[in-house]
């Protein structure tokens, strides 16, 4: 198989399998380790029909660039977000009959709709706002790392890597900094329909954890309409300026959900993957450690070769073509960012780890056109802190324990490590 996780020959890491025979993108296994089959179906076309999903999937790097930037022909796609009807009907009706039903918001919108939300958020999301937290992100991996240190050891996904951007957004919310897992059960619980196949029952069950979360931020959105804060939620409830209406409840909570599931699992997966991407390829942390300048393009690469979204859907708005490949009207697409990101066409050796990469920046995983991630900013801080620091404070970081098998926790959407066990030692 290619390089990826499993670590280019490292014996540290356990190799899952050198031959891909699975079904397709629902197959956890290829959930797993996707990359060997991506390389299969791109070979030929760099957009395929996934005959198990009944969507079109789009690999190719040029490709996926063409669809997200033209959202006429590759608007958002509407219907149902889950992966089972049924399961997605129960789980809206709980959301209908107690609390609030998703109205569609940004992400779920196309212009001129999207349009107004973008504009809205945008003066939330600012690179002033971004300098302005810094020094409190420095705080947080700080103290973490305070927690961990003295042990020579710690399980790095639950001990950073969640609650780095955990905390950070939980106080964001009007949580207590001791509550970010809290915070991440509600997340987990509003991803789960876009996760994976689930039976009503088990459907039912998250959204009444996603009804508990709407509650909650309800009151939290009618405190700050009279009282705001420094914080997010006081952000978004007085967004609108003198000539526009406020958002609505229910716009409320539809933002609300696509921040919280785009900023906080996407971040502890790109965090995670950093350092088992770092402990795989000791030459890599070396290079990293003797020039610190490379910083900022590592993160880039780890971004690109680890996609923390591995896909998002749209649809096609009228009969077309993308590839070569005949797409007909309200087709669902999906388009693939960790194939695209690993396209030979667009990067030289795209299987290769290498934090000199000229054009890592290139990457689609912040997606790209009007949809692109307005959190990217906020991202790419929290991983420069986060890595800066922890750099400097241990050293001779590795892997303490072979990993387990499966890797990654089982979603369509993400690809979130299940344990990163590392020892290192304190940097006197």
């Amino acid at each position: 198989m290619g390089r990826g996780l499993t670590g280019e020959g490292s014996p540290q890491f356990v190799a899952l399998s050198t031959v891909v025979t699975m079904t397709g993108l629902s197959d956890p296994v290829i959930q797993d380790d996707p990359y060997e089959y991506y390389r299969q179906r791109t070979a030929d076309c760099p957009v395929w029909h996934e005959h198990e999903l009944d969507a079109y999937v789009v690999g190719g790097h040029a490709e996926a660039k063409e669809a997200l930037f033209d959202v006429a022909r590759f608007p958002q796609r509407s219907g149902s977000r889950g992966m089972g009807d049924e399961s997605a009907a129960a789980f809206d009706r709980v959301l209908t009959e107690r609390g609030w039903r998703r109205t569609p918001t940004l992400q779920r919108t196309n212009p001129p709709v999207h349009t107004r939300y973008r504009k809205l958020i945008n003066r939330v999301f600012t690179p002033a706002r971004v300098r302005d937290l810094t020094p409190h992100m420095e705080e947080i991996v700080h103290a973490l790392i305070d927690r961990f240190i003295d042990a020579g050891t710690c399980e790095f996904v639950t001990q950073f890597a969640l609650p780095m951007p955990g905390t950070l957004i939980a106080e964001q919310l009007g949580l207590e900094r001791s509550q970010y897992e809290t915070f991440r059960r509600w997340a987990d619980a509003m991803l789960a329909l876009a996760n994976r196949k689930m039976t009503v029952e088990e459907a039912i069950a998250e959204a009444e954890i996603e009804l508990e979360a709407q509650h909650f931020l309800a009151a939290e959105f009618e405190r700050r309409r009279t009282e705001p804060r420094d914080d997010l939620i006081s952000r978004l409830v007085h967004a609108h300026g003198d000539d526009e209406e406020p958002l609505t409840m229910d716009e409320l909570q539809d933002l609300m959900h696509q921040l919280i599931t785009g900023g906080f699992e996407t971040t502890t997966s790109a965090l995670a993957k950093g350092m088992s991407l770092l402990v795989a390829r000791p030459d890599q942390m070396s290079l990293l450690r003797a020039d610190p300048a490379l910083m900022k393009n590592f993160i880039e690469e780890v971004l690109r070769f680890e996609s923390p979204v591995q896909g998002l859907w749209r649809q096609a708005g009228c009969p077309t073509a993308l590839g070569g490949v005949p797409i007909p009207a309200e087709a669902s697409v999906m388009v693939r960012y960790g194939a695209a990101n690993r396209d030979p066409r667009a990067f030289e050796e795209p299987d290769h780890f290498d934090i000199t990469r000229a054009d890592a920046k290139n990457h689609l995983a912040f997606g790209f056109g009007p949809h692109f991630c307005v959190g990217a900013a906020l991202a790419r801080q929290e991983m420069l802190t986060s890595f800066t620091i922890l750099l400097e404070r241990l050293d001779h970081i590795e892997l303490a324990e072979p990993l387990p098998t499966p890797v990654h926790l089982s979603s369509f959407i993400l690809r979130s490590m299940k344990h990163l066990p590392v020892r290192f030692t304190a940097r006197s």
